[in-house]
């Protein structure tokens, strides 16, 4: 798919095609669609090809007049888990491309992050303003990698209040998912910061004074999101730790009461043995009566529980 926009006083607009100063939107864009924007804007395919390759990095590239800017954008994927309440993250390559009269981005998936500046969510849009557009978007990927960081943050304290409740493996499952989100943040977090940090050395892009500080607050948001990914890592791998911690400790459990149990039961094996064993003319004491190897049983038990009991066995 492919649209063009432009803005007007500020709110942006579809317009029918290509116009200079408009803002191109590609999205998984057909070979026919490809070829319609190679054609009207000169851009370099390279350029276009490279931010449709779902393992691109984070990365600048500049080529006479035209300069590619690939930045990482959080993205929600399918749950694995039945019933799954939590959501699962991953990350996808973003590429700015940066003409001398219009600027496209492609992307292989629609995402909130153009579709709120499209839809006139975010305010004082100029797409004629090159640089200070492609500022804004940045500033929309750091806030959207927040706003996915807090998500995480209150599915895993959900997770961790049906823990103690009940150890099953659905939730193990979904704090598994949670960790793979946070490592692709962090990754992504740490490739686009560096990619901002070049920009802001202002060689890649012409930077103004107002630009700069919009630059420079997109950054903070992206450090942010960087030290909140790694923190939430870190708690979420105590929590799995400590998870993993009380099943062992749980099974210890069953298996010293199950050990005191079968220790308890073989008394009575031993008592019944004894006395079922053909001794000729009857030599066990009081053979005779059939509840005496009941009661030596009863009694053995009991004596055998009382002493693991004070020996705090059981």
């Amino acid at each position: 798919m492919v649209e063009y926009f432009k803005s007007d006083a500020g709110r942006v607009a579809p317009v029918a095609g290509y116009e200079p100063g408009c803002w191109i939107n590609l999205i998984c864009p057909s070979s026919d669609e490809f070829s319609r924007v190679l054609e009207a804007t000169g851009v370099e395919e390279d350029f276009l090809r490279a931010a449709l390759d779902p393992e691109e990095s984070s990365r600048v590239d500049i080529e006479e007049d035209q300069t590619l800017l690939i930045v990482d954008i959080p993205t929600l994927e399918e749950s694995n888990v039945e019933q799954d309440e939590s959501k699962i993250f991953g990350t996808l390559p973003m590429g700015i491309i940066v003409l001398s009269d219009a600027v496209i981005t492609v992307c292989l998936q629609d995402t909130d992050v153009l579709r709120a500046i499209s839809n006139n969510k975010v305010r004082d849009i100029h797409t004629a303003l090159r640089t200070r557009f492609v500022l804004q978007i940045l500033l929309r990927v750091a806030g959207m990698f927040l706003r996915s960081l807090r998500m995480i943050e209150r599915d895993y304290t959900r997770l961790e209040r049906q823990l103690y409740d009940s150890l099953k493996n659905e939730e193990l499952l979904q704090l598994l998912d949670l960790s793979k989100s946070l490592v692709y943040f962090s990754a992504s977090l740490k490739g686009n910061e560096v990619t901002m940090e070049k920009m802001l050395r202002g060689r890649i892009l012409k930077l103004y004074e107002d630009d700069r500080d919009l630059l420079e607050d997109a950054l903070i948001e992206i450090r942010q999101a960087n030290e909140m990914a790694g923190v939430y890592s870190s708690i979420l791998a105590g929590t799995m730790d400590a998870y993993a911690s009380v099943v062992s400790n749980n099974l210890n459990i069953i298996m010293k009461v199950l050990t005191v149990i079968t220790i308890i039961m073989t008394i009575p094996n031993i008592i019944f043995g004894f006395y079922g064993m053909n001794i000729e003319n009857n030599a066990l004491p009081l053979a005779q009566f059939w509840w005496v190897p009941c009661v030596i049983a009863v009694v053995g038990c009991v004596c055998a529980w009382i002493f693991m009991k004070k020996k705090d066995l059981t």
